[in-house]
C-alpha cells in the first residue's frame, strides 16, 4: 500500500474537549498511561476501504497492530503486584487498618470540641475530606444533625450514628454478582482504566468461583500490554485455570470470540474477560469494546452477562469521573473497588453508591488471592468511621 503519513486534527474545538476530558480523567500527578494516537489519516476512499474491518474478518483471520511502547520495568511493576499478603491479619482487620486515614478525620473532629454548629461544619468538612464528596457529605450531616444528642455526648455515639446513616446509603447496592446458574459459559466483561487492578482483580475472581466449584476460564482481550497479558497467565497457573491468548497487537474481539468458543466447547461456568483501559483515546477504546460486545453476541444475544467496572479508591473523585466515562462506552452494571489497604479516600465508596445506584459487587484490601471479598455496607460503613468489631 506504500507509506502513509499522518496528521494531527486541526479541529480546535475537538482539541479543547480533548484537554477537557483529560483534566477531568486525570490529576496533574497521574502518570501517563500511553501516549496519544489520536489522529485523523490522509487515505483514499480505497485506502479506506481496504483497512475497514468486518465483524467477520475479526473471527476469520488475526489481525496485529502496532505495539505500543513497553519495557522491562512496566512488566516488573506489574508483577509485583502478585505479592501475597493473605497471612497479614484478617481481611476485615486489613479493611479497618486501610481506612484508619479516612476514619482518623472524623476522630480529630469529634474530640475537639461539643457537637455544636461549627463542629458539625467540621465534620462535614471531613466527609469531603474523605473523598465522600460535596453532596453526600451534606446529605448525611443534615441526616445526622436531625438527631438529638444529649449534653454529655461522646465520640463512640456520634460514630455509631453516622456509621447507620452510612450504611443506609450503602445497603442497597451491597449485592453480590450474579451468576446464572441455568447459563454456560456466564461473561463476565471486566472494564477499567489501566493500572486499577483489573487484572489482579480477574484472577482473584477466578479464584473464589473455582472455591465454589465453578470452572472458570479467563481471556486476555487487553493485548496491547505485554504485561497485563503475563499477569494473567501467572493467574491461570496459580489457580490451575486455562488463559485464552493471542500475540501482542492481536483484535481483542478475536481474543474474546475464540474464548467463547472454547468455554463453550469445555462446559465452561464463567468467562472472565480482561480489557484494554486507554482513556486518553476514548473514541477508539469505545469502538474496541463495542467490537467485542458485538463478536459476543453473535453467540449469545445476552453476552455479556455482567459488565463490571473497576475503580482504585486512591483516585478518589477521579473514580465518579470515570463511571461517567466508561457508562458512555458501555453498560455498566456493576463495580468493584480496590486498594483500599491503605487509602485515605475510602468515602469515594459512599459517594459512589448515593450518586450512582450500581450495585457493589466485592472491594480489595491487598494483592493476596484472598483479598478480594463481597462487599458488605455495615461493615464497611464501621470501618470508615473507626468502630471496633
Amino acid at each position: 500500500m506504500g507509506m502513509i503519513f499522518w496528521r494531527r486534527k486541526n479541529n480546535s474545538k475537538e482539541q479543547d474537549q480533548d484537554a477537557r476530558d483529560e483534566r477531568l480523567l486525570h490529576r496533574e500527578k497521574d502518570p501517563d498511561i500511553e501516549p496519544s494516537t489520536d489522529y485523523e489519516s490522509d487515505l483514499s476512499e480505497d485506502q479506506k476501504h481496504d483497512l475497514k474491518e468486518t465483524e467477520e474478518d475479526i473471527i476469520e483471520e488475526l489481525d496485529t497492530a502496532p505495539v505500543p511502547s513497553h519495557t522491562i520495568l512496566d512488566d516488573v511493576k506489574e508483577l509485583e503486584e502478585l505479592s501475597d499478603h493473605t497471612e497479614e491479619g484478617g481481611w476485615l482487620s486489613r479493611l479497618s487498618g486501610g481506612l484508619k486515614k479516612s476514619s482518623k478525620k472524623f476522630t480529630d473532629v469529634l474530640t475537639k470540641r461539643k457537637l455544636d454548629d461549627a463542629a458539625l461544619e467540621e465534620l462535614e468538612e471531613a466527609l469531603i475530606m474523605a473523598d465522600l464528596g460535596p453532596k453526600t457529605a451534606a446529605k448525611i450531616i443534615a441526616d445526622f444533625s436531625e438527631n438529638r444528642f444529649g449534653k454529655e455526648v461522646d465520640e463512640d455515639e456520634i460514630k455509631i450514628v453516622l456509621a447507620s446513616l452510612i450504611t443506609g446509603i450503602l445497603k442497597p447496592v451491597a449485592k453480590p454478582l450474579y451468576i446464572r446458574s441455568e447459563t454456560k459459559p456466564n461473561v463476565i466483561l471486566m472494564t477499567g482504566v489501566n493500572g486499577a487492578g483489573k487484572t489482579t482483580t480477574i484472577g482473584k475472581l477466578a479464584a473464589r468461583y473455582q472455591r465454589d466449584g465453578k470452572k472458570v476460564m479467563m481471556a486476555a482481550a487487553d493485548t496491547f500490554r505485554a504485561a497485563a497479558v503475563d499477569q494473567l497467565k501467572v493467574w491461570g497457573e496459580r489457580n490451575h485455570c486455562h488463559v485464552v491468548t493471542k500475540d501482542i497487537g492481536a483484535d481483542p474481539a478475536s481474543v474474546a470470540f475464540e474464548a467463547y468458543q472454547k468455554a463453550k466447547d469445555d462446559n465452561v461456568d464463567i468467562l472472565l474477560i480482561d480489557t484494554a483501559g486507554r482513556l486518553h483515546n476514548k473514541k477508539n477504546l469505545m469502538e474496541e469494546l463495542q467490537k467485542i460486545i458485538r463478536v459476543l453476541q453473535k453467540q449469545d444475544e445476552d453476552a455479556p452477562h455482567s459488565t463490571v467496572l473497576v475503580l482504585d479508591s486512591t483516585t478518589g473523585q477521579n473514580a465518579l469521573s470515570q463511571v461517567e466515562t466508561f457508562k458512555e462506552l458501555v453498560s455498566i452494571n456493576g463495580l468493584i473497588v480496590t486498594k483500599l489497604d491503605g487509602s485515605a479516600k475510602g468515602g469515594v465508596v459512599v459517594a459512589l453508591a448515593d450518586q450512582y445506584g450500581i450495585p457493589i459487587h466485592a472491594v480489595g484490601v491487598g494483592e493476596g488471592i484472598n483479598d478480594l471479598q463481597p462487599f458488605t455496607a455495615d461493615s464497611y460503613a464501621r470501618s470508615l468511621l473507626g468502630i471496633e468489631e
